[in-house]
């Protein structure tokens, strides 16, 4: 009787004829990858949430404190950081106009001797200067906004920019691959011996491709024509629904005819 038990037993536990089950090894590592999906996932949930939450509306703020920021009053002593707009002439000691490394370094009077001003082009103002050049530098903060040789003039990196867009694009891309890695993590924990099509390759990579791809494409022209910043989350997420509903329709088709006869 104890032999027939333990016989039993085993059919019940033995696969169909033609089917190998998954070693336990590798449905553990599919369980800890899905676990490590899901709390990937939270994090790039969070990410989502601080930049439209926190992220874009304090860098609005401070754009329009920035363009409403009054000429600061005459002072003898004058703070390192003040909340108005303080013109100072300083003499260019050096320059760098290098792709990664666009700088002039400025020798002026306290509370500011020697400042190092980062830009992001290198024109019209900081390819025309030379040593010894005297240059007007508006202050706002602590910061350089703008270095100014005559008539021209041209802002620093650290000036506030009206690039909401760009924040949207990176708060949709964080929000689109948390809905990604939460797809295929809780594939991974519910039916680890069966992942069906949510594999890396190809539905995983070419989703998360499209998914970077289309916020930064869609982030820069919304940047470069003015367009309002609604429409990157929706143009975005609309590209990565019908790119993840047609790839996976193809990848149906595709296992289907490879299981036929």
């Amino acid at each position: 009787m104890g032999m027939k038990r333990t016989g039993t037993a085993q059919g019940a536990d033995t696969p169909e004829a033609g089917m190998t089950p998954p070693p336990r090894s590798r449905i553990g590592g599919t369980l800890l990858m899905g676990g490590v999906l899901i709390v990937l996932s939270l994090a790039a949930a969070l990410t989502c949430y601080s930049a439209f939450t926190s992220w874009l509306p304090t860098d609005r703020a401070r754009l329009q404190e920035y363009r409403t920021a009054a000429p600061c009053p005459a002072r003898t002593v004058i703070p390192r950081a003040e909340g108005c707009l303080r013109k100072i002439t300083f003499t260019v000691e050096s320059t760098r106009t290098a792709p990664k490394h666009r700088r002039a370094t400025l020798l002026g009077p306290e509370p500011h001797p020697r400042v190092t001003v980062p830009f992001g082009d290198s024109g019209p103002v900081l390819s025309e200067l030379e040593p010894g050049d005297r240059v007007t530098v508006t202050f706002w903060r602590g910061l350089v906004m703008v270095i100014a040789k005559g008539d021209l003039r041209q802002n620093s990196a650290d000036v506030p920019r009206d690039e909401p867009q760009m924040i949207a694009a990176v708060g949709t891309f964080a929000g689109l691959l948390a809905a990604l890695t939460l797809v295929f993590g809780g594939v991974r924990l519910t039916r680890p011996r069966d992942l069906g099509l949510f594999t890396w390759y190809p539905y995983g990579k070419w989703l998360l491709v499209v998914t970077g791809v289309s916020c930064a494409v869609v982030g820069l022209l919304t940047v470069w024509n003015g367009l309002p910043l609604l429409l990157v989350p929706t143009v975005c997420g609309t590209i990565v629904a019908l790119t993840a509903w047609f790839l996976h329709q193809d990848l149906r088709k595709r296992r289907v005819g490879q299981a036929g006869p």
